[in-house]
């Protein structure tokens, strides 16, 4: 086992934090539970909602919420444990820059560590010190976004940018096994946090370019042999074909679902947010609904097979992915309980779902410039309007290809029934072209344009009426992109503000009860656990993790 010098005084609590973890397993059944003494996947549980019953820190308390510790990030492979050893001939793309990757990704919290992932590189952190335990080092290339981990029993899993799922011995750091997902040259990404169901290790590649297709795989924790692939378009003969102009357009359709599911342990259903067709504004090359591009769809957890789908962008021309998290509600909807699921998308619509059936039971903007669509059929999707899409002398278009939401975490409060979401009034101009392939790559363009407006909405889950909304101040170009938002028992609600503060808010009205200025704006979703009855609150900024609890 390698320790780097910096944490030498953390090697006797690192041992012993390691022999736990070879003892004990995790518990699968915490994944279904709203999280309290672990994070122990993406969301915190299967759910997305982003609640935690935790309530020691609360709104009497809330003024005596101090930093605990700080954990700066290293790009540098010096001192780490390295993997990937028949890639050493490859050139190593480290960052020799004092600055660390951006921390995008939401930290598991298991048995007293944090697991952190970025661009090609994992680390274990004590959860109550902030201290390193060890530091893996991808040699790969490449530096897209990372989104997290997953853990199976002791075994750590996370994708690389150049297309590779990972497996780590979660005491040591060590590499157990590594797959290659595609080819070497490849216009495929890997960004997702994996995601355990059951014994099925989930993981989700994009293609965001005419040049590929995105898909779901479910594949072995123990070998990491893949067991299901479910591809976000239709093959040849399959339904939804009849959607695209031709096999070939469907084969390069992108869709690629970079956002990591969320899961109902009842009805065994996965529900996967896809990501935009290909070519990404030239919707010419591609006429139709394009399916399942843009869309939330239930897939069988054992097989991949499609159980029912709903599109939320249909023909989508203007990078509007559906990838922002499905949150998933039990609620009486006209006096009859429903499960619920409920999203805010990047076009600036919310949708509330029935996850059983698929049976959409609301489509409502939540800011009021959207302009790209007619209106809605009796079904509740959404008609597009023809003058919207790119044009040769452009068109004004609201949101913004950023979006008015994006994948950072909303939250579902049970205790107010509200949902939280930062969202981004703002428009982009729109430009048609010819396309310069068959496949359409290069065509088209779009410039942000104007002042962003952004703000904190607060949501009647059922109507998507705006409750409360706080408006943050010269927002300019604050993008859509993050920060996320938890929400807790203690009648919190912590989130980023464009000043660079952690900040939290009385759910219930949005008044401002606390702020921490971090340097740097919050880059992933807030989290909260509870080691030894302290309970702490850690988010991301930059290439930093703080810490915080309550002033003893």
């Amino acid at each position: 086992m390698m320790w780097p010098s910096r944490v030498t005084g953390a090697i006797g609590f690192g041992f012993l934090a390691c022999a736990v973890l070879a003892q004990e397993l995790l518990d699968p059944a915490l994944l279904s539970k709203p999280p309290t003494d672990a994070w122990p996947t993406y969301h915190g549980d299967y759910s997305g909602r982003h609640f935690s019953p935790l309530s020691q820190i609360n709104q009497s308390n809330i003024k005596s919420l101090s930093l605990a510790w700080v954990y700066r990030t290293t790009p540098s492979s010096e001192g780490a444990i390295v993997g990937s050893e028949e890639q050493e001939s490859s050139p190593e793309r480290v960052n020799r820059d004092a600055k660390g990757p951006v921390i995008k990704a939401i930290p598991l919290m298991v048995n007293g560590v944090l697991y952190l992932s970025v661009p090609n590189h994992a680390y274990a952190v004590e959860a109550y010190t902030g201290r390193q335990i060890w530091h893996y080092y991808w040699r790969g290339r490449g530096a897209i976004g990372n989104r997290g981990m997953a853990m199976w029993g002791a075994w750590l899993y996370f994708e690389t940018p150049d297309n590779n799922i990972v497996s780590l011995d979660a005491a040591t750091g060590k590499e157990r096994w590594h797959k290659a997902v595609v080819p070497p040259v490849s216009p495929h990404f890997s960004t997702v946090a994996p995601v355990v169901v059951g014994k099925h290790i989930l993981t989700g590649i994009a293609g965001d370019s005419g040049g590929s297709s995105g898909w779901l795989e479910a594949r072995n924790p123990e070998t990491g042999e893949v067991e299901w692939r479910w591809y976000a378009t239709p093959r040849a003969g399959q339904p939804g074909i009849e959607t695209w102009p031709s096999e070939q357009a469907a084969d390069h359709g992108a869709g690629g679902p970079w956002q990591p599911p969320t899961y109902d342990p009842e009805l065994n259903l996965i529900y996967v947010t896809t990501g935009n067709p290909a070519p990404v504004y030239l919707g010419s090359a591609r006429p139709g609904k394009n399916l399942w591009t843009s869309s939330i769809v239930a897939l069988n957890a054992d097989t991949g097979k499609l159980v029912w789908y709903f599109q939320t962008s249909p023909h989508d021309t203007h990078d509007w992915d559906a990838t922002e998290v499905a949150v998933l509600l039990d609620a009486d909807i006209d006096g009859k309980p429903r499960r619920l699921l409920a999203q805010a998308n990047r076009n600036g619509y919310y949708f509330l779902i029935d996850r059983t059936t698929g049976k959409n039971l609301l489509t409502k903007p939540f800011i009021s410039s959207v302009n790209a669509y007619k209106g809605t059929d009796p079904h509740g999707v959404l008609i597009p309007n023809p003058a919207k899409e790119p044009q040769v002398g452009g068109t004004l278009v609201s949101p913004s290809s950023d979006g008015a939401a994006n994948y950072p975490a909303p939250s579902f409060d049970p205790e107010t029934k509200l949902f939280y979401v930062n969202a981004t009034q703002s428009f982009s101009i729109y430009y048609a072209e010819a396309p310069k392939s068959s496949a359409g790559e290069g065509a088209s363009m779009e410039y942000h344009t104007g002042f962003f407006h952004s703000a904190l909405l607060a949501l009647n889950y059922k109507t998507g009426e705006v409750k409360w909304r706080h408006d943050y101040p010269g927002t300019g170009f604050w993008s859509s992109t993050y920060p996320g938002i938890l929400t807790t028992a203690g009648k919190l609600l912590f989130t980023g503000d464009p000043s660079g503060h952690f900040v939290a808010r009385d759910p219930a009205t949005g008044a401002d009860l606390w702020h921490s200025g971090v340097g740097a704006q919050i880059t992933n979703s807030p989290e909260t656990y509870l080691l030894d009855g302290t309970q702490y609150v850690v988010v991301a900024a930059a290439d930093s993790l703080y810490a915080f609890s309550l002033q003893r």
